[in-house]
């Protein structure tokens, strides 16, 4: 997930004479991809013309064709050699074909010559010609290794390849580079070696293999793991895998985002390291001590540093399966939420426990099946772009939330403040039904298109326990709620009270018009019936709530930095209810169904006054949902809940 899987062996290392110093000979190969062009080069840097010449490449070849249960292809339809099988088992297979055969003097440029497609295994297929696999020791995790008995001439061959600290603790002897010959594995050429693998694994973030061959008995017909001992070394193969470079960028918005990454590998740890550090893993630190860790090492710990190595962790390497179950299990002990990736069968368990799943596309379909999560393309960037579109789609529902339960809200408001007031009522049933299922409905559609906020990867993660609406958003609906239903109580009242085309009433007289039959006014008791004031207050109602919806792009983003324009499914959501509002308004018979006549200029600038300021209160609550800390209470209540768990338990 964090690098390409686009292995290509870049370096090989292998001794070169006991009796002369340097001991070892380094080579560089040249292409980074599995199409089988590139050159091999001396440590001079002078290009080898013929490497099946040099008798440790020759039986690198060897080993990597044999043994080696991968296919190398090439596809026109796409017009590049593509893998089946493990990315490290091609990369060796297109060494192979980089070192070419021995006895052909004009063999790079005989090889030119065949089809793309013959040319993707030729020689490949020339050593599985010439040996014949008679038995395989597969590999395994506890070994790290894998072996093939091989057979030629009447002559029983073993050829071994794994991590090197597996198969050199199983090598007695070398293979000379000078002269071909095989001499013991002194402790100086041991201390060489391992100096080599460090320089490759730690300095050049390769992922190395060693390889090694036996010479069996003959006439033997199988392997046992006891016969991988007494190996004779050949060469150490560095091969580059390169950091995906979007990587980087992802690692540090999940550090942004309170999002912890543990790196989880089977490598070697030095080449762990070395990634970690290019990927930024280890931006922030100058010692991995206490923050990387073996498998082998962390089981080793005392159950207490074990839990401190917890909370530091971010290098988990030489990690077989049951160690990924481990883990899991002892992070959610420490109540955190856990996803996991995995790709075979033996991952199902870690997979299954954790709280999300993560499987990759080219992983086992069992792996896939106790996931929750499916990485169609085994990227992790796309772990953390399903995050940020995780959080802008549970904002979205939050948003659509609140803009319908602060818009109901202000309709109760409206509907039990006058009823309390003893006015009429601002609103009639139908109008009520056109607000709820019209007016609201549209807006409140468009809200889940919302773009994300722009800092939506650098708020921390919600508690697991969290409400979708807290204490201080209820608070911002019932405010907003408020002011809605006041807004369109206070259009209805201008109406009667100063409007110049309304009876210009006093407001004792609005509140007792229910009794304006049993006494003597100077206005006729219609009036209470006429259409314009509840024209106004249904006219307020729909408004506030448009500038209501505009609110509700972001839940405490200002419209200063998120502009209406970013989501113009909401823009035109608006424009089209304000469309129908005007046509109830201005056409007939709708204005009849609906209990509402014409407005003029002037009662539309009131419309206007009332319903505004919704945005700017709105404004003010998100100033301080984005400073909460500014507008806290000095007030602390020391609960044995806050203590460190240390201090609890004791």
């Amino acid at each position: 997930t964090l690098t390409t899987n686009m292995m290509s062996v870049s370096k090989v290392c292998v001794v070169r004479s006991v009796h002369q110093r340097p001991i070892t000979d380094e080579y560089s190969i040249s292409g980074t991809t599995f199409a089988p062009d590139g050159f091999i080069y001396d440590a001079s840097e002078n290009q080898l013309e013929f490497p099946p010449q040099s008798p440790c490449l020759l039986h690198i070849a060897m080993c990597s064709a044999l043994c080696n249960e991968s296919t190398l292809q090439y596809n026109p339809d796409k017009k590049s050699y593509e893998k089946i099988g493990e990315s490290t088992e091609v990369a060796l297979r297109v060494l192979v074909e980089k070192v070419g055969l021995p006895g052909f003097d004009s063999m790079p440029s005989a090889l030119n010559m065949l089809t793309k497609h013959e040319r993707a295994s030729y020689c490949n297929h020339y050593w599985e010609n010439q040996f014949r696999k008679i038995s395989v020791l597969d590999f395994s995790r506890d070994r790290k290794m894998m072996s093939v008995l091989c057979s030629r001439k009447q002559q029983e061959i073993m050829f071994s390849k794994g991590a090197p600290e597996s198969v050199m603790a199983r090598c007695t002897h070398i293979l000379c580079n000078d002269d071909g010959s095989s001499v013991p594995l002194t402790m100086d050429i041991r201390n060489e070696l391992e100096a080599k693998f460090q320089s490759f694994a730690g300095k050049d973030t390769l992922r190395c293999l060693a390889l090694a061959l036996k010479r069996m008995p003959e006439g033997q017909q199988s392997l046992s793991y006891d016969d991988e001992a007494n190996l004779t070394f050949i060469g150490l193969v560095g091969m580059l895998d390169p950091p995906r470079d979007e990587v980087r960028s992802a690692i540090h918005s999940c550090m942004s985002a309170g999002i912890r990454v543990i790196v989880v590998t089977g490598d070697n740890k030095s080449t762990a390291e070395s990634l970690c550090r290019q990927i930024g893993a280890f931006e922030h630190l100058d010692d991995f001590t206490g923050y990387s860790y073996t498998a082998s090492e962390f089981e080793g710990l005392p159950p207490l540093e074990r839990a401190n190595a917890l909370r530091r962790m971010v290098l988990f390497s030489r990690v077989e399966p049951s160690h990924k179950k481990m883990l899991v299990e002892a992070l959610q002990s420490h109540n955190e939420v856990v996803a996991m990736t995995g790709d075979g069968v033996n991952d199902a368990p870690a997979l299954k426990k954790a709280d999300i799943g993560i499987a990759m596309g080219s992983g086992t379909a069992v792996a896939k099946s106790a996931s929750d999560m499916v990485l169609a393309d085994d990227n992790f960037a796309t772990i953390v772009a399903a995050v940020a579109e995780g959080r802008a789609i549970y904002n979205n529902t939050k948003q659509f939330i609140r803009y319908m339960i602060s818009s109901n809200i202000g309709e109760v408001v409206c509907i039990f403040v006058a009823a309390v007031l003893g006015m009429p009522d601002t609103l009639v049933p139908v109008q009520l039904l056109w607000v709820n299922l019209v007016t609201d409905g549209l807006p409140a559609t468009a809200i889940g298109f919302n773009k994300p906020d722009g800092n939506i990867m650098a708020v921390k993660p919600r508690k697991v326990n969290e409400a979708v609406v807290s204490g201080w958003l209820f608070f911002r609906y019932l405010v907003i709620g408020a002011y809605v239903g006041l807004a369109t109580i206070a259009g209805f009242v201008w109406w009667f009270v100063y409007s110049e085309d309304g009876p210009r009433l006093p407001y004792s007289e609005l509140v007792n018009f229910d009794s304006c039959s049993t006494r003597q006014t100077s206005y006729p008791c219609s009036i209470f019936e006429d259409r314009h004031p509840s024209t106004v207050s249904m006219t307020v109602l729909v408004v506030v709530e448009m500038f209501n919806a505009l609110n509700n792009l972001s839940e405490n983003q200002s419209l200063l930095v998120i502009h209406p324009w970013s989501n113009l499914w909401l823009v035109g959501s608006i424009i089209l209810t304000m469309l129908l509002h005007v046509a109830v308004l201005y056409t007939e018979p709708l204005s009849s169904l609906f209990s509402v006549s014409p407005l003029t200029l002037a009662e539309w600038k009131v419309v206007l006054y009332l319903s505004f300021p919704v945005i700017l209160i709105d404004e003010v609550l998100k100033f301080f949902s984005r400073r909460p800390r500014a507008w806290s209470f000095p007030l602390r209540l020391w609960r044995r809940e806050m203590l460190p768990k240390e201090a609890r338990d004791n």
